[in-house]
């Protein structure tokens, strides 16, 4: 490929299509690859030994460090199992800048702790001191909009809409039930991808998943104004995420700033954006009112004409202005 295949959902084996893409072209890497549990995929057997599932997994994750830019990011979604032997290849070839812990309780597993989390492995090709931004989510409330945590009496200080994302993220859940998810055994929920792409790129952005699935990280990123790029093997796979790519026209901000939504309110902001962002919402009149009082968007018109449920892609019955 002379060219990068942007936009594109590309159906191939991934280390002969990474083959094809140029070293430091890529902005952004997310894979979410099979995790060897012998899940049913369509057209892939997920049962390897496991010096072969090593072996492939160190081959494809070089690949993905040699396309990024010097300044690119990676991002690796699996078991703790397994991110412990990607530590040890990235440790190598890039530099470590987090463990994300994604916290999403699965069934029990006989004689052993709950699992209770999946681990994003975040690391940098080089040092990239300009590209990561920080991000926020909002104050975790009851239902009467009072904050769950104390915070030791110094609710006044408090940043009106919610703190700065930790390497801990519990806001964010699995996608549950069946009516919201695609025929495909690891589908992840497109705000956790919006939350990493936001922190991790800017608008023109390439993001690259080599492992694409039904196309969660390429909506994702089509929503946020950046480009992508996916490969799948499966062909039914790949003909899911083309129909809703092709059906997606919602594009995922407030004003000039892109955000994150679900269910209708932002979930992830950048702190960059805040000076500009903090116009849309109705702010507390005085710091006290930040307990009991959930920070909303101003009727805000959405420049889109409809706005879609992040989830199953369905219109809502809701009016264009967000409340």
């Amino acid at each position: 490929m002379n060219m990068l295949p942007i936009n594109e959902v590309l159906q191939g084996d991934c280390l002969e299509l990474l083959a094809k893409i140029p070293s430091g072209s890529i902005d952004c890497v997310f894979a979410d690859p099979p995790f060897n549990l012998k899940k049913k995929y369509n057209s892939h057997k997920d049962k390897l030994l496991e010096i072969e599932y090593l072996a492939w997994c160190k081959a494809w994750i070089s690949e993905c460090v040699r396309v990024l830019k010097d300044d690119g990011f990676i991002f690796l979604h699996n078991i703790p199992k397994w991110l412990t032997f990607y530590a040890g290849f990235l440790n190598e070839i890039a530099i470590f800048r987090h463990w994300i812990s994604w916290e999403a309780m699965t069934a029990p597993m006989g004689k052993t702790l709950q699992p209770a989390h999946y681990g994003i492995l975040f690391y940098s090709k080089g040092e990239a001191k300009n590209r990561f931004k920080e991000v926020r989510h909002p104050h975790k409330r009851d239902r009467r909009g009072v904050l769950f945590k104390d915070y030791g009496g110094k609710k006044n200080i408090l940043h009106p809409f919610g703190p700065l994302c930790s390497d801990v993220w519990s806001d964010i859940h699995r996608i549950r039930h069946a009516k919201n998810r695609d025929n495909h055994p690891c589908q992840l929920p497109p705000h956790l991808l919006e939350r990493i792409i936001l922190m991790s790129s800017e608008k023109g952005d390439v993001i690259l998943d080599p492992f694409l699935g039904t196309g969660t990280t390429a909506l994702a990123a089509k929503r946020l104004g950046r480009k992508f790029i996916g490969f799948e093997k499966d062909s039914e796979y790949c003909k899911i995420a083309r129909a809703k790519l092709e059906a997606e026209k919602f594009i995922s901000k407030v004003g000039d700033f892109y955000v994150s939504f679900h269910l209708n309110e932002i979930i992830t902001l950048r702190e960059c954006d805040w000076n500009g962002l903090k116009n849309y919402f109705e702010l507390p009149q005085i710091p006290k009112d930040i307990d009991g009082q959930k920070i909303k968007l101003r009727q805000t018109i959405i420049e889109q004409k409809s706005f879609f449920d992040v989830s199953n892609h369905k219109p809502h019955n809701k009016p264009k202005e967000l409340k």
